[in-house]
């Protein structure tokens, strides 16, 4: 996964070669840097050109890596855009997977799970979820997860109903642990609140999407 401020979790790999390494690098550069001025200053405050500017690259060059302003958030969580897709396959059923892939985030203070106190972390979330723009943008990341998750769960309306619900439940659980860091609880109190309300809307699902065995997720 890619946490949250730290790129993409591929750099690096001994399978990338160096001008791939050296463009994820420019990707994860440019993205902190412009972030960092738009917690700073506001993201409609500050222009693209004053974000290339500031990365000493032309804005044409810019927009070859990033194709819209909003795309220099957005990157930090793109990866998590095929997430629930990636882990149907690894449990017993698809929603027991993803519970226990939600829970294990849990206990590592995941930023994606919204329990995470760490100030860049609160600053981004703060950012993205108070800016429409981001807002709005994020939404049509939601969307591409639930295709992709509708897929891995092979296809068809009934598919696609239940990776809405399930894609619902992950963002309403992640917003509500943000909300309650935000207000200034600490994570250590929230923590066991967080797995409750994990462990029951986990349950829900299961009750409600009976149709999901195993076989029917893909690898």
């Amino acid at each position: 996964m890619k946490e949250i401020g730290k790129g993409s979790g591929n750099e690096g790999g001994s399978g990338i070669g160096l001008r791939e390494r050296k463009k994820q690098r420019m990707y994860r550069v440019v993205s902190d840097l412009a972030i960092r001025l738009f917690v700073e200053k506001g993201f409609d405050a500050v222009s693209v050109a004053e974000v290339a500017a500031a990365a000493e690259i032309s804005k044409p060059t810019l927009f070859r890596y990033f194709p819209s302003k909003e795309d220099l958030v957005l990157y930090r969580i793109a990866d998590h855009e095929g997430e629930a897709a990636r882990v149907v396959g690894q449990g017993p059923s698809p929603v027991e997977a993803l519970r226990r892939h939600f829970l294990d985030g849990l206990e590592r203070s995941d930023p994606i799970t919204g329990l995470n106190d760490d100030p860049e972390v609160l600053a981004f979330h703060t950012l993205l979820y108070g800016t429409p723009a981001l807002v709005a943008r994020l939404h049509g990341q939601l969307e591409r997860s639930e295709a992709a998750l509708a897929e891995a769960l092979g296809g068809g309306l009934d598919a696609r109903l239940a990776a809405g619900q399930i894609v619902a439940v992950q963002r309403i659980l992640a917003q509500d642990n943000w909300r309650r860091i935000a207000a200034g609880e600490r994570v250590a109190d929230v923590r066991a609140d967080a797995v409750a309300a994990a462990e029951r809307a986990f349950a829900l699902l299961a009750a409600g999407l009976p149709h999901l065995s195993p076989h029917q997720a893909t690898e």
